[in-house]
């Protein structure tokens, strides 16, 4: 069997929204940690029966050691909402109804249909979901007025219920709107694919800049390329067809032990490389010569300097602007001051659009 299940008790519910609880169950005398999403299996009460998916638990994967709850088995009987036909985790027991704006019955339809050209709209691309708050925080401390779309692809969590990342930065106003794409649900708006969703972000939410990247997650196997991030390359392929103007979050660590992920990890060189077709720009800012230098070197000595556009910044800000909005960030367990440049990577994305976009949006690609 590939999945596991057991039943439990609610024992108690730790913290609840309309798409989130976070609540403890017992099962069999022992007491732990489970999500369930209201959205998709109601709402649970202290008391309640819960059928249990355990699979990545008992894995002991990267999920925070939590279980899921498939269904309440007090309340079993549910209806959906009226409006749309599109499936999400289609022929699955967990399908899920969605309005997506390219369908025919939409209202957004002719507007998806209608579309010409993204018009050198900045699209930031990153891998990792933890690279979302510090672009998001310092692109938007500069630019308080400009509206930031988030698109969340399927490469890891696929509700977008999990992030509380996201949630965080909606309530602080800093992302105007979110799109869903794939398999992934639960955004503002909902998507196909990549394509129509940076149409609907710019046809539909006007937005002043896009930041794609998949949710809290990561798929890998220590292969060259079995990782999830892989889908970066593509994406940014994407960005440029329809004309837009794609920037790649490369990702860096100096924290990271394991030799692969050392300076540039061996997944952002393997995507800007080998699998994405066109010029991208690069935005590269490290303070320490020491790491810089060894970054020059891995640009040198792949020629990313001779498909793309390096840019190198100069950025100091990234701890104030998360601070500045009271964000705290983590990435593999690490925060900010454990693995800065991990962090700077992204939040030196936004410092290179105040740079590009205030002269009209225009574009630096080779």
């Amino acid at each position: 069997l590939m999945i596991s299940k057991k039943i439990g008790l609610v024992e108690s519910i730790i913290s609840k929204s309309d798409y989130l609880e976070e609540i403890t169950v017992n099962i069999n005398g022992d007491i732990q940690k489970s999500y369930n999403y209201p959205k998709m299996t109601g709402n649970v009460q202290v008391g309640d029966e819960v059928l249990l998916n355990t699979t990545a638990v008992e894995l002991s994967l990267g999920t925070g050691g939590y279980h899921f709850v498939i269904a309440n088995l007090n309340k079993l009987e549910s209806n959906m909402t009226p409006g749309g036909h599109i499936m999400k985790l289609r022929y699955t027991p967990m399908q899920v109804k969605v309005n997506s704006v390219e369908e025919q019955d939409s209202e957004l339809h002719d507007k998806v249909h209608n579309f010409k050209s993204l018009d050198n709209l900045p699209v930031v691309v990153g891998t990792l979901h933890s690279m979302l708050t510090p672009f998001v925080a310092s692109y938007k401390r500069n630019n308080p007025t400009k509206n930031i779309v988030y698109i969340m692809t399927d490469g890891a969590a696929l509700p977008i219920y999990l992030s509380k990342n996201v949630e965080n930065l909606k309530n602080k106003g800093l992302i105007y709107k979110t799109i869903t794409i794939g398999n992934a649900f639960g955004g503002d708006y909902e998507c196909i694919n990549i394509y129509s969703a940076l149409i609907t972000a710019k046809e539909i939410l006007k937005a002043d800049v896009v930041f794609v990247s998949m949710g809290p997650g990561i798929a890998g196997t220590g292969t060259k390329y079995g990782f999830t991030g892989i889908e970066q390359g593509p994406i940014l392929d994407a960005v440029l067809k329809l004309k837009g103007m794609p920037i790649a979050i490369p990702r860096i660590s100096f924290a990271d032990k394991r030799e692969r992920h050392q300076g540039i990890s061996h997944h952002s060189m393997t995507v800007l490389k080998e699998i994405v077709n066109v010029a991208v720009n690069i935005p590269i800012g490290i303070d320490d010569n020491e790491k810089l230098s060894y970054v020059n070197k891995q640009i040198k000595d792949n020629e990313l300097d001779k498909k793309h556009n390096i840019v190198y910044i100069k950025n100091e800000n990234t701890e104030d602007d998360l601070n500045h909005y009271g964000l705290r960030v983590k990435s593999m367990g690490r925060n900010y001051q454990q693995d800065r440049e991990f962090f700077d990577a992204a939040s030196n994305a936004a410092y290179y659009l105040m740079e590009v976009c205030d002269d009209s949006r225009r574009t630096n690609n080779k």
